[in-house]
């Protein structure tokens, strides 16, 4: 490291000794240190005063040197947007690194260090080797115009694309900063400041201007209010005298009622003693009768218990009677139920015999039976053909049914199904509609404009994939970028480009296309079977773990390489290593990871990183394109099939109904053919059948008079037992009846202590009442006998202090005079009151300050005027600032964007293209809102549209960006520009184009110095002798920075050239 400095400051001291002749610029990069650095551990790079392309391949340290640059001139780390923290920049296992940048400076070079400590994430700042501040380095920096964190001049890695969302306003800022003198962006500065002030003091004038109008408008209300004042003050005196007077009337009425109320209350108290003396007797003679109505009652409930025992058992008896009572009438029931019993018997021998006569005769005059047996025959054989025939019919229907049953069930199955696909189709695309609004837009236009384009179109890829199982949607959304997601793909590059004028220059919609190649790349092999893959875990590639159609397929195959990538398992992570190094796959998935492997350039060795699967989000939900379109073909049969069978049903239900009706004539006729042959048969049975019934009745007979004689048995036992239970009752009604008498005695005898009891209780609460009315009338007067003392002497304080009169003091005779003038009574002086009160009222608003708040106000508009004077002088001055500001701000401004346009025009010319830079105002008195606004057209079918993030593709985006940066290089005032793989999203001819322009406007004479971050350069570029090549190369093998000495190299070269000669 420090042979390193001792370099640096070798060189510096050799720049100061040519400094007149010195192709570097004041503020130019002469040397870059850096020392444990991202991926440095010790580098030195000694820039070119011109051009200088860094190229080397991704990952060997470019970037590395841009994050030096950026850092080392007090950048800040989110600008670079790589990590938020300085101390992530310092590289990994040190604790401390080291940036260390010399610029180009009169007479002495000027040489920033800084120096970055991972525990406290902090810097320590050097200036020429000296401690300094952060802001002694910030103003240094400023002092040479170098701004890192302005896109026009510093433009890093990961910042090209913020470049085009810079608004109108950020990116004339942005070139005032970078291309305009000095005073220009102080200027524009001092021009917003000033519109500012201008704003603010017009609407200070308005508002003072209105505020003294309504001042002045007060003033002269205030004149009629003076006057009308005096007259006011002499209602008010008068109102203040009556005022004083009322509570000293008020007063003596008070006192009046209070000597009333005590002459009552003493005569009230009298009453109250005798009425209490009268109440003892009465009181005494109430105990009495409540002893004697004691001992009554427990009497009588003695009685009323013996009478309820008796009572109980009485009712015993009785029912008991009744029971037995029951017991003969269910005998009796019992015996008529035989006599009926055999009166029926006795019918239905009669009747029995009478029938069997009646049958016996018919069958004696019954003819012998004709021979039916072989017309009977006959019937049954055609009977029997007639089931056979209808047995097969059934068969047939069951069968029928049968399978129209499950055709239906398999119908219903499908349509169940389809609807099943279909609503997670609804799903996808309401997904969508959600995520992406402009993509459904565009997605609806497509489908009813599709006879627009000359071949088959694909809708977004997440409608068109359809993953096979949901649980490896992660792997492709994964794999697959989420702008390609959303994309259209057309298989030619005419139906795209019709597809996106219509969307993105007509509809103004942000939606993404690709083009499917032109050879199908959809059945492409990949490099080895899977099966050699299994020992390793891999189970798939992803290309068998999804379908789409062939457009989508072969997109896919072609950028993405699905066909090559193998999905593995957690056995593929545990022996990651093994794969790594015996497989020699570039891409690579786990269960939870996934792998990109690298070969080093320098090394041989492979590079992996390996990153954590998000959780899908488009292709969670997925239709089998193949089984929809079986279900549909399935459903047709079916549909067809169900056609078929409703027919043949229809024909056998028609010859199933015509041999019904057949064999119903058949059985008729069979029927009447047995009936004339079975008559005599059933007739001699029936007969038979008779006579067993009519012995059975023989048999059944009862004897009525044994049935009479054992009733009466039963009859006269229960009698007996009768007689015991009245005997035992009639005992019982004898001892209840005298209990009864003395019962009836103690009521009477209760009846009447009851009623000398209540006479008593009457009296005595009529007295209560007639006492209490005493207390409550006492209670009364007495406490109106206190409010009114204390009512007094409230009132009397309230005179005396409404008269304004000491604890102490006598009554003035002022007052008694004034008093004798008004009335003498409360009546009389509201009135009075009242009738000064409402003409004082007239008089609302006034007060005693109304003068002197008459005498501020009009003081106050002489100052106000004054005041208002003197900002409509200032608002004079501020307009003549801005008009001179402004004259020399847009000569300026307008000069510095005819240069930008002219180069900018040439750049674009050049390329076949169209580009403009202009001056844009919306309010030509808003002076924020100025900007600056580019143009361009890359076809010539296309108009010229302002640049945007959302109208042109990445690679119009990038060489609009290139080529406005180079217009800005010759007008450069900044020591250096820094662009960092800006070329990436260019084609091979525009990047040509692009960087011959760089080569041709960095290497001018006394331009500013450029650096061109590069991974990689096209073959037979142009090339200048001013340009410098910094081969950025990273290895094991490397020397250190300090080693390198590429003279000892070249003469060692020369020496082992003679040598071998």
């Amino acid at each position: 490291m420090a042979a390193a400095r001792e370099k640096g400051k070798a060189l510096g001291k050799s720049v100061r000794y040519g400094e007149s002749k010195s192709p570097f610029v004041l503020g130019s990069i002469v040397r870059i240190f850096m020392e444990n650095f991202l991926t440095y551990t010790v580098c030195e790079v000694h820039p070119g005063p011109n051009l200088n392309v860094v190229l080397g391949a991704n990952g060997t340290g470019k970037s590395s040197v841009v994050c030096a640059i950026c850092l080392g001139l007090a950048g800040k780390p989110s600008f670079l947007g790589r990590a938020d923290k300085i101390g992530l920049f310092v590289k990994q296992g040190c604790m401390k690194g080291v940036v260390e940048i010399e610029l180009f400076n009169s007479p002495d070079n000027i040489i920033i260090t800084r120096e970055i400590y991972v525990v406290s994430n902090a810097s320590v700042w050097f200036i020429n080797r000296k401690p300094a501040t952060l802001k002694t380095v910030e103003e240094q920096i400023a002092a040479l115009n170098i701004q890192v964190d302005n896109l026009c001049q510093f433009l890093p890695q990961d910042k090209v694309g913020e470049f085009t969302k810079l608004s109108k306003t950020e990116l004339l800022e942005a070139t005032e900063k970078s291309i305009g003198s000095p005073e220009m962006y102080q200027f524009h500065c001092e021009l917003k400041n000033f519109r500012e002030k201008e704003r603010e003091l017009e609407n200070l004038c308005r508002e003072k201007t209105t505020s003294l109008e309504k001042m002045k408008q007060r003033v002269e209300r205030y004149k009629q209010d003076v006057e009308r004042y005096h007259e006011c003050k002499r209602h008010v005196d008068l109102i203040e005298m009556l005022e004083r007077k009322r509570p000293w009337v008020e007063y003596e009425n008070v006192r009046e009622q209070h000597e009333e109320v005590k002459q009552n209350r003493n005569q009230v108290k009298k009453e109250l003693k005798c009425l209490k003396e009268m109440r003892t007797p009465w009181t005494k003679k109430i105990q009495e009768a409540e002893e004697n109505l004691d001992n009554l009652d427990m009497k009588t409930r003695d009685n009323t218990a013996e009478i309820r025992n008796i009572s109980q058992k009485c009712k015993e008896k009785q029912d008991a009677l009744e029971m037995k009572d029951k017991q003969i009438e269910e005998i009796n029931q019992a015996f008529r139920m035989k006599k009926d019993e055999e009166t029926n018997r006795q019918k239905k021998i009669h009747q029995t015999q009478k029938i069997i006569e009646e049958w016996q005769n018919e069958l004696d005059t019954m003819a012998v039976c004709e021979n039916l047996q072989p017309q009977v025959d006959a019937v049954n054989t055609e009977l029997r053909k007639l089931q056979e025939e209808r047995a097969n019919i059934d068969n047939d229907i069951s069968d029928l049914r049968a399978e129209k049953n499950n055709q239906e069930r398999e119908e219903k199955r499908i349509i169940d199904r389809l609807g099943q696909l279909n609503n997670i189709m609804h799903m996808k695309e309401e997904n969508l509609k959600m995520r992406f609004r402009d993509t459904h837009t565009a997605l609806m236009w497509l489908r009813n404009n599709k006879d627009k384009f000359k071949k088959n179109t694909c809708e977004p890829m997440m409608l068109e994939i359809n993953v096979k199982d949901s649980r490896h949607a992660r792997y492709i959304e994964n794999h697959i970028s989420a702008n390609d997601m959303r994309a259209f793909v057309f298989e030619c590059q005419e139906d795209m480009e019709t597809f996106l004028v219509e969307v993105r220059d007509h509809q103004k919609l942000r939606v993404n296309a690709v083009c499917a190649p032109a050879e199908s790349c959809a059945e492409k092999l990949p490099s080895r079977p899977i099966e050699e893959l299994h020992r390793y875990g891999f189970f798939s590639y992803l290309r068998e773990l999804f379908d789409a159609p062939l457009p989508v397929m072969s997109y896919l195959c072609y950028q993405y390489r699905v066909h090559d990538v193998p999905v593995g398992t957690e056995k593929t992570r545990d022996m990651i290593e093994r794969v790594i190094q015996e497989t020699n796959l570039r891409q690579m998935y786990t269960a939870e990871e996934r792998y990109i492997i690298k070969v080093s350039s320098y090394t041989k060795q492979n590079l992996s990183s390996n990153t954590c699967l998000r959780e899908a989000q488009y292709l969670t939900s997925s239709v089998d394109m193949d089984e929809r379109g079986q279900l549909e073909n399935q459903r047709q049969d079916i549909s067809n099939t169900l056609k078929s069978l409703d027919a043949r049903l229809t024909a056998l239900f028609d010859r199933q109904k015509l041999l019904e009706n057949k064999d119903n004539k058949l059985r008729q006729e069979k029927k009447e053919l047995l009936e004339r042959g079975n008559q005599r048969r059933q007739l001699e049975s029936k007969i038979g059948v008779k006579y067993d019934s009519l012995r059975q009745l023989e048999q059944d007979a009862i004897d009525l008079e044994k049935e009479f004689q054992l009733a009466n048995v039963k009859i006269k036992e229960i009698n007996k037992q009768k007689a015991e239970l009245v005997t035992e009752l009639m005992h019982l009604m004898r001892r209840i009846i005298p209990l009864n008498i003395v019962k009836v005695a103690l009521a009477l005898q209760m009846t009447r202590v009851t009623a000398e009891r209540n006479r008593l209780q009457s009296e005595y609460k009529a007295g209560t009442v007639q006492l209490r009315a005493a207390q409550q009338r006492f209670h009364e007067l007495d406490d109106r006998k206190h409010l009114l003392y204390e009512r007094c002497i409230e009132l009397m304080e309230q005179a005396r202090f409404v008269c304004r009169l000491g604890p102490d003091q006598g009554f003035p005779e002022e007052f008694q005079v004034a008093f004798q003038t008004l009335p003498d009574t409360l009546e009389e002086i509201d009135a009075f009151l009242n009738e000064e009160k409402t003409r004082a009222s007239c008089f609302t608003g006034l007060s005693a300050s109304i003068v002197e708040e008459y005498n501020k106000q009009t003081q106050e508009i002489e100052q106000l005027t004054e005041y208002l004077e003197e900002k409509k002088n200032e608002l004079n001055n501020y307009k003549q600032n801005i008009s001179q500001v402004k004259e020399k701000w847009l000569n300026l401004l307008k000069v510095m964007i005819e240069q930008i346009n002219g180069k900018f025009s040439r750049f674009f010319s050049s390329m076949q293209c169209v580009g403009e830079v202009d001056l844009h105002m919306e309010n030509e008195e808003e002076y924020e809102k100025y900007g600056i606004r580019i143009r361009v057209k890359f076809h010539s079918s296309a108009e010229l549209h302002e640049l945007s993030p959302y109208h042109h593709s990445g690679g119009e985006k990038t060489v609009s960006t290139m080529l406005y940066l180079m217009a800005l290089q010759e007008l450069n005032r900044c020591p250096f520009r820094v662009v960092d793989e800006i070329n990436q999203g260019m084609d091979p001819m525009n990047e040509r184009r692009v960087f011959e322009m760089v080569v041709e406007t960095a290497c001018k004479k006394r331009t500013s110095q450029y650096f061109f971050i590069t991974p990689k350069l096209l073959q037979n570029l142009t090339y200048h002798e001013k340009v410098t090549v910094l081969l950025v190369y990273n290895g094991t093998f490397m020397l250190e920075t300090h080693k390198w000495n590429l003279k000892r190299i070249k003469r060692r070269h020369r020496r082992l050239t003679r040598m071998n000669e």
